[in-house]
């Protein structure tokens, strides 16, 4: 951890824009990296980093205090010698001098940096539907955010969930456990279409308790409102034009992020296709000295290298920590791409995913095969279903995409992110030895057994 204060000087200061999770990981890196360098945060929150993934889970209690997601409190960026500066808005950076300036109830704070990092985030894309501003409809990003839906939730009967992605079904399951009518309206033809291909979607679906009304190729038109509140909400099919109208007292808008990319276009930033920072596998920026982390920039996908937009906590701080030993005079490089990597359980069921959905994989020629299975052998009790889909290049077997939807499925995709990544193909896989015991798992896991299918499927065609 030594030799990057060797370079790191009054004028070569590390300052931080944004303490979310990829600004802390930068910030403690950094620290590793260099003990001597001097380190400055500014967020323009009231709270340092916490998780914003858990929120769902503070709403409906699960999490016991909403406050309990705070991770990283100001004393520990203390106790490591961080200057950390909350409710404090980065206004400008000026490049040619290096220096940045932020306003904090009302004064200026101008401050000299050498590496500056940006992790300025995203904000929640808000669709153009009629009457949005009544109170009662939120869209969930922040603590605070958190404490509001939370307080209205204890006098709201019925609540609608605009976007079937995975913050979108987390919320309902977490709503519906505080005992609420549940509405899911989404866009597109199915839902967790960033995740899933319709097939494995269906399975989810099918296990979504009946009561909740699931309206897929449906956008939200305009709410109601009585007393500035709103009351009701219309629906509308995409094929047909058919609307409907139903009772509704809270809303959550779960239809995605923009990245929050202001201050990199005002100094130059390249801006990629997606809308995000584009950024190197060191994190750095096309400005000299500048790095990026975050729901703010984009990188490639691993598999069909196509620009992608970062916005899973697990790679954002990969990025952080390439972020914070770079600018510390370390040496850290990422992978060539994003796996994407994701999972989350709703409603009870758990679902997974590594690699691109079957859509984004229209450049390839890819042969698919799924496997529906159990997670214990048939004769021991309790075994639970387990789906498992693969994609494979049909000219190479190089495994490109895996979802699985049933009890250990983020495990199983984790092994087959290893595999992607190690660019294994189907033969080689096929034959992993894995783990077996009857009250654990079956003699062949369904990891396997699905490229036993896939494998059969390839030596049909050639």
């Amino acid at each position: 951890m030594s030799g990057g204060g060797l370079f790191l000087n009054q004028d070569k200061d590390i300052v931080i824009i944004g303490c979310g999770a990829g600004g802390v990981t930068v910030a403690q890196f950094a620290r590793k990296t260099d003990r001597k360098s001097t380190i400055t945060v500014f967020e323009q929150g009231a709270y340092p980093q916490y998780s914003k993934c858990g929120l769902p889970y503070a709403i409906s209690g699960k999490i016991p205090k909403i406050m309990d997601l705070v991770e990283f409190s100001e004393d520990w960026f203390k106790k490591i010698n961080i200057d950390i500066h909350l409710k404090t808005r980065v206004e400008k950076i000026d490049v040619k001098n290096k220096k940045i300036f932020a306003k904090k109830e009302g004064k200026t704070i101008e401050k000299a940096f050498g590496r500056l990092i940006i992790c300025s985030g995203a904000k929640p894309f808000i669709p153009p539907i009629k009457n949005i501003d009544a109170q009662g409809v939120f869209a969930l990003r922040t603590i605070d955010d958190a404490k509001k839906i939370q307080a209205y939730a204890k006098n709201a009967k019925n609540a609608t969930i605009i976007g079937a992605g995975l913050i979108g079904l987390e919320m309902a399951d977490n709503l519906y456990s505080l005992g609420l009518k549940i509405a899911i309206v989404e866009a597109l033809p199915n839902i967790l279409a960033n995740n899933l291909d319709d097939d494995m979607a269906k399975l989810v679906v099918e296990k979504i308790p009946k009561k909740i009304n699931v309206f897929t190729n449906h956008i939200a038109t305009k709410t109601e409102n009585i007393d500035g509140k709103v009351s009701k909400i219309t629906i509308k099919n995409k094929e047909s034009g058919e609307e409907k109208t139903f009772d509704t007292d809270l809303v959550i808008i779960a239809t995605g992020t923009k990245p929050n990319v202001e201050l990199a276009k005002q100094i130059g930033c390249k801006i990629g296709s997606t809308g995000g920072i584009i950024v190197n596998n060191k994190s750095k920026t096309s400005i000299k000295n500048v790095y990026a982390v975050g729901d703010c920039t984009e990188y490639l996908n691993f598999v069909n290298v196509k620009p992608a937009l970062v916005g899973l906590g697990s790679i954002v701080v990969r990025q952080g920590i390439a972020a914070g030993v770079n600018a510390a005079g370390g040496k850290y490089t990422l992978p060539r791409g994003l796996l994407m990597t994701s999972t989350s359980e709703f409603f009870g069921i758990e679902i997974a995913s590594v690699g691109p959905t079957t859509n984004n994989l229209s450049d390839f020629s890819v042969l698919s095969a799924r496997f529906n299975g159990s997670s214990l052998p048939h004769y021991y009790p309790g075994g639970q279903p387990i789906s498992i889909k693969i994609m494979v290049d049909e000219y190479t077997g190089m495994i490109m995409a895996v979802q699985a939807v049933g009890q250990n499925a983020a495990l199983r995709i984790n092994t087959f992110a290893c595999a992607i990544l190690g660019q294994m193909d189907i033969e080689t896989f096929r034959k992993l030895e894995t783990a077996y015991a009857p009250p654990i798992a079956p003699t062949l896991d369904a990891t396997t057994l699905v490229c036993d299918m896939a494998s059969m499927k390839l030596s049909r065609k050639n």
